[in-house]
């Protein structure tokens, strides 16, 4: 065993007698949860029609192609966010999958007041995976704190908790995060080649061209186009192994203050230089496809930024500054109009991810139709900050379960955690409530 990858679903792996398609295969439910921070535009958000027929705003125009894939959520809020000295957004990001109130300190010791809905997923699930959980993002760990609001930043870089104290780190590197799910080496071999150079794929070539020969047509061409798909993504990563092979170029001296500097430049050029961060994004969302894909993870967490977070969006036409203080629009017309930019653009890379699941067949099914993946944002207007009617959507049909096509809007300040209580009830698992949860959604199951 030199290296493996995992597969995915081929009808081969079906029950010998029965037919592809006819159940002998179920395919597993995955769940994903893409934080967008800073909120949204209100009034180009939600759309004016409930129901099937409802009409694509200007913020949700890029999700048109995938109108019959989704639900438009609304009045869902977070209670729990909301309590003296929770002004801000800290309270409310640390909170959002887990609908508890956060413990306010300016110090480490932080609690986000219980465990995210994603890891009570991947407490049930994660066993029968390479790995329970995957937390993806773009933005590294923040510090310090933020005087404003006296909360310590690292509430706003997580939304994911194992446990009330225990945030779990993102990876916000796509060559790290690629290696870390595919490629495996036996520990104290000697590799002759750079490994950072080398291609997965390389190193299973042969046993993928001896299974395929044991496969149907059919299977033949999925495992095809998976390790094409895992090839596309490795291309478009190894240009960054340039800046790697440089720096062994230079002494141990020189190259600690290259990392330091480079480590500020990055952070600089990345968040208020302008720099367009989408190629970054869409290779992190094709490794979570890739990680549903071939099973190394049912669960998974994106955030686009931490919270509060402060990217310069001047590489989008018409937008000219920073996120954050582009929430803060006071109701300008001008700065409203950068605002609904950057929220689509958001939308637009959710709708990517959307794109490459629906892209992948499994039986008669798609990825995405056995996925539950939601998008949303931890306050509905930056500049209200305020945790009422969330911007929440939920795409996929979770195995069957959920019904899918229409905008929906709740009693005013219905529980966002009924919502979480609902993906929970969607995959069998059995729960006895889910922080300040009163139900579930019935409105929006088969």
């Amino acid at each position: 065993m030199g290296a493996c990858i995992a597969l995915p679903f081929l009808e081969a792996m079906a029950i010998p007698g029965i037919k592809p398609g006819a159940g002998a295969v179920k395919a597993p439910i995955r769940t994903a949860f893409l934080f967008m921070p800073n909120g949204v535009h209100p009034e180009h958000w939600t759309p004016s029609c409930t129901g099937a027929d409802f009409e694509m705003t200007r913020q949700l125009l890029p999700l048109e192609r995938y109108r019959k894939d989704i639900l438009v959520l609304g009045e869902l809020m977070n209670k729990n966010s909301i309590f003296k000295g929770a002004d801000g957004h800290y309270a409310k990001s640390a909170s959002l999958l887990t609908c508890m109130p956060i413990k306010q300190t300016i110090g480490d010791n932080i609690s986000s007041g219980g465990v995210s809905i994603d890891q009570i997923i991947a407490n049930h699930v994660g066993h029968e995976t390479l790995f329970p959980s995957l937390e993806y993002g773009l933005d590294r760990i923040t510090t310090g704190v933020d005087i404003n609001v006296g909360f310590t930043r690292l509430y706003g870089s997580s939304i994911s908790w194992k446990t009330p104290s225990q945030p779990l780190s993102k990876e916000i590197d796509p060559r790290l995060a690629f290696d870390r799910l595919f490629r495996s080496f036996v520990p104290g071999r000697q590799v002759k080649e750079d490994p950072w150079k080398g291609s997965i794929l390389d190193l299973v070539l042969e046993d993928a061209q001896d299974l395929k020969k044991n496969l149907g047509r059919a299977d033949q061409d999925k495992l095809s186009e998976y390790l094409e798909s895992i090839r596309s993504v490795e291309k478009r990563i190894s240009n960054e192994a340039n800046k790697e092979k440089f720096a062994k170029n230079i002494t141990p001296d020189i190259r600690k203050e290259l990392i330091r500097v480079n480590q500020n430049i990055d952070e600089y050029v990345e968040v208020y230089g302008g720099v367009d961060v989408t190629e970054k994004t869409r290779l992190m969302l094709d490794i979570m496809a890739l990680a549903f894909w071939s099973d190394a993870s049912r669960v998974s967490t994106f955030m686009f930024g931490n919270s509060v977070s402060n990217r310069n969006f001047s590489f989008l036409e018409g937008v000219h500054g920073n996120h954050h203080s582009i929430s803060h629009h006071m109701d300008k017309a001008d700065t409203l109009e950068e605002y609904i930019r950057i929220t689509a653009w958001h939308t637009e890379q959710y709708a990517y991810f959307l794109g490459k699941l629906k892209s992948i067949k499994e039986g008669d099914k798609t990825l995405l139709d056995n996925s539950m993946v939601l998008f949303t944002s931890d306050l509905r207007d930056g500049n209200r900050h305020s945790p009422r009617n969330l911007p929440i959507i939920l795409a996929g049909k979770g195995g069957g379960k959920i019904k899918t096509g229409q905008n929906i809007v709740f009693e005013k300040n219905t529980p966002l955690a009924n919502l979480y209580m609902t993906m929970l009830e969607s995959m069998n698992i059995e729960e006895p409530g889910f922080g300040d949860s009163t139900g579930t959604l019935s409105s929006i199951t088969v």
